[in-house]
């Protein structure tokens, strides 16, 4: 029989395979005694150069701005001058280059895990550009996916940014780690590319490389040894699957017409390209950071405007949802100056950012209509990270002010989805994102892998806080959508229909499940299934209890 290893499902789907782990890091040798020291300080910065260069060629070819972005990122860590430093005097103290190395980031690792909140959150990233450092410094490869040639499930402990930026999604069948959430960077590149994951799965790297494993990214389980019935049978059914979803065309609606729009999230123009994203009805996220990452000085109004034209142009007349500027936490920004913060997650984050820069989200704004006005764009506008009802009067005064009619706020705070109603008196829509309304919710680090059953979007009191919003958007006549990673689960967009959400937006590769799942189901189907998950205890009960009761989608 099969041995079955239990993880949390972030991505839903099925896979069947061999598995292949990560390339492992490079094991340091024993200490060597430095004869030259200035040559061993060379060799030492070669090895960083290459980290440098490798990852800004990844960054370059990454076919996801999003992994670009956190590659760039990775690379000015490579280069921070007093790792340099720390670097040269563990060398000159007799440290031979490798040695050096991996104490310098030792040392780095400590203050970032001292730090806490974003600094503890880039811990994986650091550990990353050490064993790139070191196994260049060594002249060894440096670690990372492996390239067989055939399709295969990924295995590894955790996967960082580096390790996914060029994953090809028709080589790998799957992805599963013995650490990370369902917000991690696992999770949300799985989902993006439509690849079944399971996270948190102890037991994982036991797996002897080869061994066919069976992947369910929705129960979380991973059975291994799996024999040629089961592995066709998974074939086959994923091939039904995809045959039911590759014939899901036209808008979002449940089986008896109720209109749920489906949408996707964005960072550019070049993810609306190709057909997954055609079939989407509009924009329901573009994240702005992208054009600010990477810059020591804020870009202004005529070269953002520039950068959002292109968008708009792309879109081709359906409505997009622009969102201002969500800097601070997992995405600081040198011009910003934000160093020093206790806990950024609780901190100068997203529009209160505009408390100390207030010039910068008005420049952002008119950047905007600008843009909107040269294309003739449906352009809605929101504002990240709001709280209070005068946050949100606030934001729409200034956006309304720039010439920008239609204007939203998201719900990613406790407090605002319990005032879910009064923030509907200001502002003209919602939109939730589940990712950061779980972390603070349960006051989880998203990045905390022990943690990850309360990060899960199953969570009832999760959707119970969505469900407020909904009915808040009902007895306004305002709409209310959900952004987050969760609306990416067929099943749960199932859920989150029932709930009263009028839209979802997703990946691109999302769409066809999603919109497949939903036609399967009447809206007094979808509202007994939410009502099944609300009645739960936990996320695991929700999710097998609605699993029981929910149709398949057509043939």
């Amino acid at each position: 029989m099969p041995e079955r290893l239990t993880g949390i499902g972030v991505s839903p789907g099925l896979a069947a395979g061999p598995l292949l782990r990560v390339a492992p890091a490079p094991r340091l040798p024993e200490p060597a005694a430095v004869a030259d020291v200035e040559a061993e300080l060379t060799r030492a910065d070669v090895a960083l150069a290459a980290v440098v260069t490798e990852l800004r060629r990844r960054a370059d070819s990454a076919g996801r701005p999003e992994a670009a972005g956190i590659l760039r990122a990775q690379a000015m860590i490579a280069e921070d001058p007093i790792l340099r430093d720390t670097i040269a005097e563990a060398v000159r103290a007799g440290r031979d280059a490798p040695h050096a190395i991996a104490d310098a980031f030792a040392e780095h690792r400590r203050a970032f895990q001292a730090a806490g909140g974003y600094l503890a959150e880039r811990v994986t990233d650091l550990d990353d550009i050490r064993d790139r450092a070191v196994a260049a410094s060594l002249g060894q490869p440096m670690p990372g996916v492996p390239t067989p040639g055939y399709p295969y499930v990924l295995a590894a402990r955790d996967l960082a940014p580096a390790d996914t930026a060029d994953l090809d999604p028709d080589l790998v069948l799957a992805l599963v780690t013995e650490l990370g959430g369902p917000t991690s960077h696992t999770a949300i590149l799985a989902r993006s590319l439509g690849l079944p994951a399971v996270v948190s799965c102890a037991g994982t790297l036991a797996v002897p490389d080869g061994t066919v494993v069976r992947v369910d990214g929705a129960s979380g389980e991973v059975l291994t040894d799996a024999d040629e019935a089961l592995v066709a049978a998974t074939r086959t059914a994923v091939a039904v699957r995809r045959g039911r979803a590759d014939r899901s065309r036209g808008p979002g609606r449940t089986a008896d017409g109720h209109e749920v729009k489906l949408l996707v999230n964005i960072g550019s123009a070049a993810e609306l390209r190709g057909e997954e994203a055609a079939g989407a009805e509009g924009v329901g996220l573009f994240r702005t950071e992208l054009l600010f990452l990477d810059r020591t000085t804020a870009p202004g109004i005529e070269e953002q405007s520039r950068a959002y034209a292109e968008v708009f142009a792309a879109v081709g007349g359906r409505p997009v949802v622009i969102r201002t500027l969500d800097a601070g936490a997992d995405k600081p920004l040198p011009f910003l100056d934000q160093a020093g913060e206790p806990n950024p997650a609780l901190g100068v984050r997203g529009l209160r950012i505009a408390r100390r820069r207030p010039e910068g989200l008005r420049t952002q704004l008119h950047a905007i209509e600008l843009a909107a006005r040269r294309t003739g764009a449906d352009v809605r506008v929101m504002a990240p990270m709001v709280a209070t009802a005068a946050e949100a009067g606030e934001f729409a005064t200034t956006a309304r002010g720039a010439g920008l009619d239609t204007v939203g706020v998201m719900v990613e705070v406790p407090a605002a989805a319990l005032r879910a109603r009064r923030l509907l008196e200001k502002v003209d829509f919602l939109s939730v994102g589940t990712n950061d309304l779980s972390q603070y919710a349960f006051a989880a680090d998203r990045q905390c892998g022990d943690l990850a059953d309360l990060l899960d979007p199953w969570q009832p009191a999760l959707l119970e806080l969505i469900a407020g919003c909904a009915t808040a958007g009902r007895t306004r006549g305002r709409p209310v959508g959900v952004c987050g990673e969760a609306a990416a689960d067929p099943l749960l967009a199932v859920v989150l229909a029932g709930l009263g959400v009028g839209s979802l937006s997703m990946s691109p590769r999302a769409l066809a499940p999603v919109r497949a799942a939903l036609a399967a189901h009447s809206l007094a189907d979808c509202e007994r299934l939410a009502a099944l998950a609300l009645a739960a205890d936990d996320a695991e009960q929700a999710r097998a209890a609605v699993r029981r009761e929910a149709r398949p989608a057509p043939d």
